[in-house]
């Protein structure tokens, strides 16, 4: 998520935990972040074991990318995510049958593009997140 507007820059679902399930999405957002943010970039996770390990260290090393980390028990930095995982169980989960892994990845995946484009936040100016960064870029060129 950036912080900026609140966007989900990458994500990934898979049935278990494995490195690939950070690394892919740390890449994607790499690439996204290139593109829109000139400024200093710093990435915050929880403690997890794979925000721990070598290459993922390395990776934000190498795109010169601030690594932060909330002591363990302090969930004030991850309130945002927290916000955005309970709006997405609200919205699209709860009251809901159970559904097959494939089919709950795709419903992910759609809540998330909706979520970007087309849900607008009254501290967005009443905009979609992605309308409002292409306000904001349309604003500073």
């Amino acid at each position: 998520m950036d912080l900026y507007n609140r966007e989900i820059i990458s994500f990934k679902v898979a049935k278990r935990p494995h490195l690939q399930l950070v690394l892919e999405p740390l890449d994607e957002a790499l690439t996204t972040i290139r593109k829109h943010a000139p400024y200093r970039t710093t990435l915050h996770s929880d403690q997890g074991w794979h925000y721990q390990h070598n290459s993922w260290v390395k990776t934000l090393k190498k795109h010169s990318v601030f690594q932060s980390m909330s002591r363990k028990g302090n969930c004030l930095d991850n309130s945002p995510m927290e916000n955005f995982f309970g709006l997405l169980k609200q919205e699209m989960y709860h009251g809901e049958e159970q559904v097959a892994y494939a089919t709950l990845k795709k419903r992910i995946g759609h809540y998330i593009h909706y979520y970007n484009t087309k849900r607008i936040k009254i501290k967005l100016s009443g905009l979609s997140p992605v309308n409002y960064r292409k306000q904001d870029t349309q604003c500073v060129a």
